[in-house]
């Protein structure tokens, strides 16, 4: 395929944000729709995926500052997550007043099988894309993780 730099709809900022929002969220769809659990609300599976990459237990306060929800949200996520056995809590070794919530082991291979199976979903597709294609995506994944991060 052969694609101008610019196209009408990219040839300004307002422009470009508009079709890159679009096509972001697309393929945010795709990629959900991997998921090898797909009763785990979009909540409930961030936070699997926070604990599972913080590797550390996280106090349901942090979580919810690390999620942008409000505490009774997150307690009642924690709560959904630990009657399926993906998370437990705990109490706190230095303040009794706290709990913890680690992912348990089943929660850690739902993550793993939810990563391996949309990883193994977008291989394929890029796979689709000459080796051009592929070289344009490593550069804009790094363009968008910087953006993610601002």
């Amino acid at each position: 395929m052969n694609h101008p730099d610019t196209s009408p709809q990219t040839g300004t900022d307002a422009g470009l944000a508009a079709v890159l929002r679009m096509a972001v969220g697309r393929l945010a769809r795709r990629l959900r729709a991997q998921r090898p659990d797909s009763s785990l609300s979009l909540g409930q599976g961030s936070v699997l995926f926070t604990l599972a990459r913080h590797g550390q237990p996280m106090t349901p306060g942090a979580l919810a500052d690390h999620e942008k929800v409000q505490p009774p949200s997150m307690t009642r996520i924690v709560a959904a997550l630990e009657a399926r056995g993906l998370v437990r809590r705990m109490r706190h070794p230095e303040d009794g007043r706290q709990q913890l919530v680690e992912i348990t082991e089943e929660g850690t291979r739902l993550v793993n099988s939810d990563h391996q199976r949309r990883e193994a979903w977008l291989t394929q597709r890029l796979t689709e894309l000459s080796p051009e294609e592929k070289d344009v995506l490593r550069r804009a994944a790094e363009i968008m993780d910087r953006l993610s991060q601002s």
